[in-house]
This record gives structure tokens, C-alpha cells and sequence, in this order.
């Protein structure tokens, strides 16, 4: 797995400036204005410092952005970079610095003379988050990036809030690292043991196999998984830091869909070992919670199959049983997440008993048609629920779009044959399977679908992440977990 960049957070120390390997950074405001720390490397540097701040180009750089002052004269640092902030900046301007310094820096040693800027522990995460360098299975993969030193006015109180957002980051990048694995070494076993990891950090977790969901009537679920030689397997993962009913949070992990029996083109197809995205959300969110203490009863279940073509597999036209009781009609094999979570809810509300329930799926195409990659389709039966989450994913900028349900989209997964068919037809995809899940979900659960098709990985850098897997939902969800779910001290 990979490695975020490291923080230590010092009170500010002036007179080794000029020794500081790596690079140094310097937060300005947009007048100009010099702090101590800025009129100490003016001098170090000769006067350069001050003729990038009058100079033309300082005025027309936006909030958040770096300029690079290369190989400055009196300094051992490689570079510094003056980045245009303010001293009381908004969390989405401090992170903005934070993504356009970690740009600036890559890899490199860091030390931030940040003074008396507030919002120093958002400007950490995006700087470890913007710098995070997914796994990839190179000959000679990029090395760790180096540590980084905030100097500021008050290291104990922003290290304190820092420690608590670099955990978060953590679970991000636990989530961009699963996503990021091919499916030859990310099969259901080995995403199974990664999740089994989690009791390091406190979490309990239990590894349901395919002979106990037969047991429990899991039919729908196995049948996804039954043309693989892969064993389908649920994980269930509870981080009990609190008493009372938990927040259940269930994630597809489909880790290679083929579209089975109604297959896939070709074209395109390698990227559906992204497709337990739901899953790799799910456990990050878990891994968060475990490494800040969260004072959260949370439980993540994740069933994980692989939808494979073969003489094993469920056919167009088949009928299954689910969890439920429900019978449902196949009439296309490649809508196969919805089959996987339809039992994994029922198991939750079953065995589980949680408050509310939120599952994630890279489930629909059509949900990147209405909505393209910039925001994830969010459904709810409930409306305080739903805007408990937009509201989080607001803040923290992850895009979030509320979508409609309703009983016409509903009634376009009648069959003849069966309680219901697995899909709608073209028009209102991504709905249609929301409706399917919601059957799935009892009258009085609040519960919230997030369809991630279009936001779980990117071919372009967003804001927080480079190209590849985002780890959307991560800081949306614990964001929703501190404020709705968390037990309150006093």
C-alpha cells in the first residue's frame, strides 16, 4: 500500500531557514504584506521575495496559487514557493493552497512557514492528499514522498486538528489503493484479507463465506459469483466507538465485472477492476474511523464477487430468490451490483439492526450519461437524511446531485414471471436501479443510494486527487458521520 506524506507541526523557528533542505513554502496574502518570517527570507534571498511580490505576476495570481522561486540565492533549498493566501482563509481556499503547493513540491522535503495562518489542518490534508501516488505495480515505483514541517504560531492545537483530517486522508487512500489493484491481485480473497487487516486498528470484522450465504437464503448475491472461480464472500466490519444502533454503510465489491453471460465490449473493459468502488468507499470510511477513535457505532458490509462468463454462470432469463424472500427475473447478467447489494441491505437490517443505512455502488452507466463525472447520484427515502449528506459533501467539495425515485420508475421493473426484473429498460437507468434497491429497504429505514459510476476514478486530476481513483465518498461520509452520528462529549 501507499504512503501519505508525513507532518510535523513546530512552533516557528526562523533562524534555520536558510540551512532547510528540500523546499520552502511561504503563505502570502494578496497585498504583499511581509510577516517575520517572509522579511527573513527576503533578506536570505536578497531581495527576491519582495520583487515577486511587486512584480505583475503576483497580482494576477488567484487565491491558492504557487509561485516558484528556483534555486533562490542564500538559501539550501531547491526552491520557494510563495503561495497566495490569506491569513484567514476558507477551508476551500486553504486547501486549494494545499493541492497547488503539493503540485509544486512533488515528492520533495517540505517546510511551510505558516505563522499565524489559520486553517493550517486543511492545507495539510489537501497537501497529502493532492501528493498521494496511488499503488501501481511498476518495476521501480515512485518513492514516498518525504516529511513535511508547518511552522506555525500554535503546533499543539494545529497538529491536534491535522491528526484528525491526515486520519481521514488515511482512509482515502486506503479506498484509491483498492480501486487502483487489478483484478488478478485484488481477487475476493485478497480484498477479504486487506479488510481482515482492519482488527489491527480495532475493528472487528467477520468474513461471511459462500456455504453460510447459502444458509441465509443470499441467492442473488451468489449468483453474480457463480460463474467465477473466485469464492463470493461478504465482510462485515464494526467500528464500535459508541453504544446504540449503528450507521450501516454497504458497499458493492463487484472486483472484475465481465457483465457476465450479457458480455461487455471490449473496449473499456480493463477498467472494471474499479468496479468494487462501493466496497473500496466503504472500507476506507471504516479505516478513518479507527485511526481518529471515532465516537461512532458504524458497521461496513461489503459483498465481494467477481461476474464472470462460463458454464457456471447465471443466464439471461434466470429467476433467483433473494435474502428477502423476493424472486427476481435476470434479463441482462451486467446489472449485477444491484444483485449484490439487494441481499447484502437485507442481510443489514436482518442481523446488523442499524439507525440508517447508506450503500455505494459503481452501478450505472447511466448515471454518468445524466450526470457526468462530476457529481455522484444521490437517492433517499428520506429527506433529512439526504440533506444531511449533500450538506456534508458540500463542505467538503465532493460533488453530490439529489436524484428523484417514484412509484412510475418503480413500475418499470414489473415481470411476468417474477416479483421484479433486474432492470427497467434505457430510459431513467440509474433511477430504475435505486427503485430496485429500495425494495430492498424497509418502509421506516432512512437510507441513501450513492451511485458513483462517474466519480470513483477520474482521467484527469481533480482538485484533492491525481488522475486515477479519487476515494470519493470518504470525506463526505465521515464529514456525516461527525455530525449526525457521533456521540457529542457532555
Amino acid at each position: 500500500m501507499t504512503q501519505l506524506r508525513t507532518f510535523e507541526f513546530s512552533a516557528v523557528d526562523l533562524d534555520g531557514l536558510a540551512e532547510r533542505q528540500g523546499r520552502i513554502a511561504l503563505l502570502v496574502n494578496a497585498e504583499g504584506r511581509m510577516s517575520p518570517g517572509a522579511r527573513r527570507l527576503n533578506r536570505l534571498t536578497k531581495g527576491a521575495l519582495a520583487r515577486l511580490l511587486e512584480a505583475e505576476r503576483w497580482e494576477k495570481a488567484k487565491t491558492g496559487e504557487v509561485i516558484s522561486l528556483a534555486y533562490p540565492a542564500g538559501l539550501a533549498a531547491e526552491a520557494l514557493d510563495v503561495v497566495k493566501l490569506e491569513r484567514r482563509p476558507s477551508v476551500a481556499e486553504a486547501r486549494k493552497a494545499g493541492a497547488a503547493l503539493a503540485s509544486a513540491a512533488g515528492g520533495k522535503a517540505l517546510t511551510l512557514v505558516g505563522e499565524g495562518t489559520a486553517r493550517l489542518e486543511h492545507l495539510a490534508l489537501a497537501l497529502a492528499l493532492r501528493g498521494h501516488a496511488v499503488v501501481n505495480h511498476k518495476s521501480e515505483s515512485a518513492e514516498a514522498p518525504e516529511p513535511a514541517t508547518i511552522l506555525c504560531a500554535k503546533p499543539e492545537e494545529t497538529g491536534k486538528a491535522a491528526a484528525s483530517l491526515l486520519a481521514v486522508a488515511e482512509g482515502v487512500a486506503f479506498t484509491r489503493d483498492l480501486v487502483s489493484e487489478p483484478a488478478n491481485v485484488l481477487t475476493t480473497e485478497e480484498f477479504a484479507a486487506r479488510l481482515e487487516a482492519l482488527t489491527e486498528l480495532g475493528v472487528e470484522v467477520e468474513v461471511l463465506e459462500e456455504e453460510r450465504m447459502a444458509e441465509l437464503g443470499m441467492n442473488a448475491l451468489l449468483a453474480v459469483g457463480q460463474g467465477s472461480a473466485a469464492p463470493s464472500k461478504m465482510v462485515v466490519m464494526r467500528w464500535k466507538g459508541a453504544e446504540g444502533d449503528p450507521l450501516a454503510l454497504v458497499g458493492k465489491g463487484v472486483v472484475f465485472d465481465t457483465g457476465g453471460i450479457s458480455l461487455k465490449p471490449g473496449p473499456g473493459m480493463e477498467d472494471m477492476t474499479m468496479d468494487m468502488g462501493g466496497a473500496g468507499t466503504v472500507a476506507g470510511v471504516m479505516k478513518a474511523l479507527a485511526l481518529r477513535k471515532a465516537a461512532a457505532h458504524v458497521v461496513g458490509l461489503v459483498g465481494l464477487v467477481e461476474n464472470m462468463p462460463s458454464g457456471t454462470a447465471m443466464r439471461p432469463g434466470d429467476i433467483v430468490t433473494s435474502m428477502k424472500g423476493d424472486t427476481i427475473e435476470i434479463l441482462n447478467t451486467d446489472a449485477e451490483g444491484r444483485l449484490v447489494l439487494c441481499d447484502v441491505l437485507w442481510y443489514a437490517q436482518e442481523h446488523v439492526k442499524p439507525a440508517a443505512m447508506v450503500d455505494l455502488a459503481t452501478l450505472t452507466g447511466a448515471c454518468i450519461v445524466a450526470l457526468g463525472h462530476e457529481n455522484a447520484a444521490v437517492f433517499s427515502n428520506e429527506e433529512g437524511f439526504a440533506e444531511d449528506f449533500l450538506k456534508a459533501a458540500k463542505t467538503e467539495g465532493e460533488g453530490a446531485w439529489r436524484m428523484p425515485l417514484g412509484q412510475a420508475y418503480d413500475d418499470m421493473l414489473k415481470s411476468p414471471l417474477a416479483d421484479m426484473k433486474n432492470i427497467g429498460g434505457r430510459p431513467a437507468g440509474s433511477i430504475t436501479a435505486a427503485q430496485f434497491l429500495k425494495r430492498f429497504v424497509r418502509d421506516d429505514m432512512p437510507w441513501i443510494h450513492l451511485d458513483i459510476a462517474g466519480v470513483a476514478k477520474l482521467k484527469s486530476a481533480s482538485l484533492l486527487a491525481p488522475a486515477g481513483a479519487t476515494g470519493w465518498g470518504v470525506l463526505s461520509l465521515d464529514r456525516m458521520i461527525r455530525e449526525r452520528f457521533e456521540r457529542k462529549d457532555g
